[in-house]
């Protein structure tokens, strides 16, 4: 898998050898304007809110010598339409997603391989586990002038304010559930702390209330190192943290305390890290263009001890019992009697509004 593209409001980057610690020797495609990319996937974030008028997200649209366009569009609802057009052929789908009233992040993914004659469209809300997918008939492949006008801007091109960032990917990325944890992450085992990433299955680690239980699955994943992906640093002696450790907005912390207990009557909390963000108990860690996570998944959905403090480890709920899912996701590979089933989380999971609020007052 190699990351080959990525643009935010900043920078935008393309190289066929690949970005980040994936570059490779050699180009992935050849270096020509007709050359195909016939497999890949196009995985971006924007922010769309309910009373979002119908606007072009993001594309680019060529008319001459012959009509070539790639358009994703925001549509009434909180949807998204993609159209791809080259020459004559036309490739398109649309989803529909039900806006909670506020503006929302979302991540689209749109990943083809044209030899199966094999597309598909995603999208799922930012932090909420629901992933909603439909197929995409006779996908088109697309040249690399294409890639370039849709990656780096050339041309006639949207890139729409609500955009979080856009990457390209030559291979079909997964969807769903992903691991949050920088691979050096100490995590708390019978045999003193040990890397997130040297745990493998059949090892043993801490839980936050002192049981020792046995690591079923580690997941491991690069993705851009940008919107929901881009690392954050958590700071000890903060969060009961000995050693500051490197997470993803979206893995969960668990916080208790008298302010926990007061606001919201129960002795513990999750929240994502990236709520947690004020400058000097968690911040943003700068990058490069792209990052790896690694997660471990346990038999309950237990919370793990990493660098002294409680956060949780990987949910994936009742996946096993969705084939089209399973393939779909990290765990694609994985024998399904492996894998546990979650139920739901053990603690409150606050929302956005409540683990502000919270923040607030510990900072205070």
């Amino acid at each position: 898998m190699t990351w080959l593209a990525l643009t935010d409001h900043k920078d935008r980057r393309l190289s066929l050898q690949g970005l980040g610690a994936e570059k490779r020797s050699t180009p992935v495609m050849a270096d020509l304007p007709d050359a195909e990319l016939t497999r890949g996937s196009i995985v971006f974030e924007t922010q769309v809110s309910e009373d979002s008028k119908p606007q072009v997200l993001f594309g680019f649209n060529t008319p001459h010598p012959d009509k070539r366009s790639l358009v994703f569009q925001a549509i009434p609802g909180g949807g998204v339409a993609m159209v791809h057009v080259q020459g004559d052929q036309i490739a398109h789908a649309a989803i529909a997603h039900k806006n909670a009233g506020r503006a929302e992040i979302l991540r689209l993914s749109y990943s083809w391989d044209t030899k199966y004659n094999w597309g598909r469209l995603t999208l799922e809300q930012v932090g909420e586990t629901v992933v909603t997918s439909v197929a995409v008939e006779n996908p088109l492949p697309l040249v690399l002038d294409d890639l370039r006008d849709l990656m780096l801007g050339r041309g006639s091109h949207d890139y729409a304010p609500d955009m979080v960032f856009a990457a390209l990917s030559d291979q079909i990325e997964p969807i769903g559930p992903g691991p949050t944890l920088a691979p050096d992450t100490p995590v708390a085992t019978p045999w003193g702390y040990r890397n997130a990433g040297t745990l493998k299955r059949g090892d043993t680690v801490y839980t936050s209330e002192g049981e020792v239980v046995p690591v079923l699955q580690t997941v491991s994943r690069t993705v851009p190192a940008r919107g929901s992906y881009a690392p954050i640093r958590m700071r000890a002696p903060y969060f009961g943290l000995q050693d500051d450790i490197i997470i993803a907005p979206e893995q969960h912390v668990v916080i208790d305390g008298p302010e926990v207990e007061y606001l919201f009557s129960c002795e513990k909390v999750l929240t994502p890290a990236r709520h947690l963000v004020n400058g000097f108990a968690a911040r943003t860690e700068p990058c490069g263009h792209t990052v790896n996570y690694t997660q471990l998944i346990l038999p309950n959905h237990d919370t793990l001890m990493a660098g002294g403090a409680p956060l949780e480890s990987l949910y994936i709920g009742r996946i096993r019992r969705d084939t089209h899912q399973l393939a779909s996701s990290v765990l694609f590979g994985v024998d399904r009697m492996d894998l546990p089933e979650h139920k739901a989380p053990s603690h409150k999971v606050l929302k956005w509004y409540e683990a502000i609020h919270l923040a607030k007052r510990r900072a205070a």
